[in-house]
């Protein structure tokens, strides 16, 4: 009899998960978690999400609830197996959620225009157009400040995400809103007048959200892959794609880059887009590389010589067979025959991105020197093929300790971290041009194929 009724037990959350062959999972159209566009879906969370349901050999299936709090209820209610957007973990939602260990950490920051009073704290905001999301961690948190200072207003809305509220500051409609640091930090340089005011809490945990229960299988298999993936360095490169990059440009190197774009790039657009077919590269990247170079200058001219937009030294521009250096469409054509190379000769077994942002370091500081950081990043136990391995290695090359025994010797290492990391934010801003005329139909996209009717579940 006690066989029999082991026998009947029903399988496990995790169990049923493999026998089923999806892992159904909870997000929010964010540039922090979840995204699509033409090439396809992508984010953080979507990332780290596809790599667990690749781990339990199943498929990823996303759902976009129409509000925020919607996912926080449906998860409680164990309408899905978890949520991965970016939640903070709270006090509050700890009555009704269980959290991972954290994989990542925010500060709540205070959004404001550069047309608003700077508020001295907290305190001093005083303005009725003052909005977050309902049900968020902001709105807990301004809770829990009002308590501190009563006369603190704003007001909590579901009809806009955390995204369309910077938006909105941006466009004067409000004058202040709440976002997580690490949204700011990628929106910024779409919004270059909005800035983080003041710091409204200290750093808060983010984890992936799973409803009380006593089974824990699937819980404990995602415990387990978070620490695999802390400890293998999955996360620290999530962090370096997704996040670590947009870092790089102060608020006047933003407002220049987009002015930039409005006078200069218009007569070099068609010579960008002419390079990129012919060399299989993104132009937006050609372009991104041409503007670190000279910003877009055709008479730009360095102290060691180099030359053009694309800032060809003599010995480059004739091997590509470049006569004129000064010359627009010339330096675009050498550079981005140049660029090309650098692929070319790069090891194939190097996944992408890693071996774009390898190759534009090539492109800068040369191969042998690249070879060189990725020796000693794999004699110092990190991973030649990663970039954000790599990256750590090659500022060692100034130091005589290392370049001594190395086959290319001392170099600037320094200099192709923050040279990729520019080009990086000036193609992903460049990225943003051909948002706003296809998010129409790529929202409509994600609305049918995401969005979950709450009466069906």
């Amino acid at each position: 009899m006690l066989l029999l009724s082991a026998c009947s037990e029903p399988p496990n959350k995790l169990a049923t998960i493999k026998q089923s062959g999806e892992l159904t999972v909870l997000t929010r159209i964010d540039p922090t978690t979840y995204e699509i566009d033409e090439s396809g879906s992508m984010g953080f969370e979507y990332d780290l999400v596809q790599l667990f349901a690749e781990r339990l050999g199943v498929r990823a299936h996303f759902l976009v609830p129409n509000k925020f709090h919607e996912i926080l209820e449906l998860v409680a209610d164990d309408k899905a197996d978890f949520a991965a957007a970016g939640l903070s973990v709270t006090k509050e939602r700890l009555e009704t959620l269980k959290f991972t260990p954290a994989y990542a950490q925010v500060t709540q920051q205070l959004v404001t225009h550069t047309r608003t009073h700077r508020p001295k704290n907290i305190a001093t905001v005083d303005t009725l157009f003052f909005e977050v999301l309902s049900s968020s961690s902001h709105a807990e948190n301004l809770q829990a400040l009002k308590l501190l200072h009563p006369r603190l207003v704003w007001n909590e809305t579901n009809e806009h995400t955390p995204s369309e509220l910077i938006e909105l500051v941006n466009d004067g409609v409000l004058d202040h809103t709440v976002a997580d640091s690490n949204q700011f930090q990628i929106v910024r340089s779409k919004y270059p007048k909005l800035y983080a005011a003041l710091n409204l809490s200290k750093p808060e945990q983010i984890g992936w959200a799973f409803p009380i229960s006593h089974d824990h299988s699937l819980y404990d298999e995602a415990v387990k892959f978070l620490a695999e993936a802390e400890k293998d360095g999955t996360l620290k490169q999530l962090h370096d794609k997704y996040f670590d990059f947009a870092k790089a440009l102060n608020y006047v190197g933003i407002c220049t880059f987009w002015r930039h774009i409005r006078d200069r790039l218009p007569p070099a657009l068609t010579d960008f887009k002419n390079a990129g077919e012919k060399y299989s590269i993104d132009w937006r990247l050609i372009a991104a590389v041409a503007y670190q170079e000279s910003h877009w200058r055709n008479n730009a001219v360095s102290p060691t010589g180099v030359k053009g937009m694309m800032m060809l030294t003599k010995v480059t521009a004739k091997e590509m067979g470049i006569s004129d250096r000064q010359d627009q469409s010339q330096s675009i054509e050498g550079g981005a025959h140049y660029l090309s190379t650098r692929f070319a000769v790069m090891p194939e077994h190097i996944p992408e991105p890693d071996k774009t942002w390898m190759a534009l370091a090539a492109y800068n500081v040369g191969l042998g020197h690249v070879e060189d950081a990725r020796i000693i990043t794999q004699k110092q136990g990190g991973d030649p093929n990663k970039w954000v391995d790599v990256k750590e290695r090659l500022p060692l090359l100034t130091k005589k300790k290392w370049y001594s025994k190395t086959k290319h010797g001392y170099a600037r290492g320094y200099e192709p971290v923050k040279y990729v990391k520019n080009i990086r934010h000036y193609y992903n801003m460049l990225n943003e041009l051909e948002k706003p005329a296809k998010n129409k139909q790529t929202n409509k996209t994600a609305d049918e194929a995401l969005n979950i009717d709450l009466p069906a579940l």
